[in-house]
């Protein structure tokens, strides 16, 4: 089996990969992000595209993951709040309302430095959220929980109290639509055979 790689520092997605048995390293994309899709689908698949080939540019042989989580409200992405006051906005505009988590997710195959294989899409879940009162908003943004992560919130901590119900993969919303990417990986590993 060739080594698989991780091109994300997130804890989410390195926890994810363990709970499917796909053993891997990390080695974290550091380059500028940049968007030029319209779509939140496809800016997410755009930014996975861009980790995963900055990473493969560091492993001759592998099979390097890159992923990017957006939020999307009305089809307008939600990014990772700047600060404080902006996660308390998007928090807002979320309350009582629905929208849609989308993952994009880029996977490359390399064997002596070649590029074998590169397979890229994306997950959508919808999300919809129960009303969250000012003083809930107040007190999970003080709590630290929402830094870093897009749309303000993070489904597998304190803001799970929020969320009503959804409608598609839940580990999509987490950061890493996990089954998908191990049955990817395993047509990629069975070709090789």
């Amino acid at each position: 089996m060739q080594q698989i790689i991780l091109a994300s520092a997130s804890p989410r997605r390195h926890e994810l990969l363990e709970q499917m048995g796909i053993r891997h390293v990390i080695c974290p994309a550091r380059g500028e992000e940049r968007i030029t899709k319209s779509h939140p689908g496809e800016a997410a698949q755009e930014l996975s595209e861009q980790k995963a080939e900055e990473t493969a540019g560091k492993y001759p042989d592998g099979i390097i993951i890159g992923a990017d989580t957006v939020v999307a409200l009305d089809n307008r992405i939600l990014g990772k709040p700047a600060d404080r006051e902006e996660a308390r906005e998007m928090l807002r505009s979320l309350s009582g309302r629905a929208h849609e988590v989308y993952t994009g997710v880029t996977l490359i195959q390399k064997e002596a430095g070649e590029t074998r294989v590169k397979h890229s899409f994306y997950s959508c879940t919808r999300v919809y959220m129960y009303p969250i009162e000012e003083k809930e908003i107040r007190k999970y943004v003080d709590s630290g929980d929402c830094d870093d992560k897009a749309g303000a919130y993070g489904i597998q901590g304190r803001a799970g109290a929020f969320v009503e119900k959804i409608e598609g993969d839940y580990n999509n919303v987490v950061g890493l639509p996990a089954a998908r990417v191990y049955q990817e990986i395993k047509k990629m590993t069975e070709e090789e055979r």
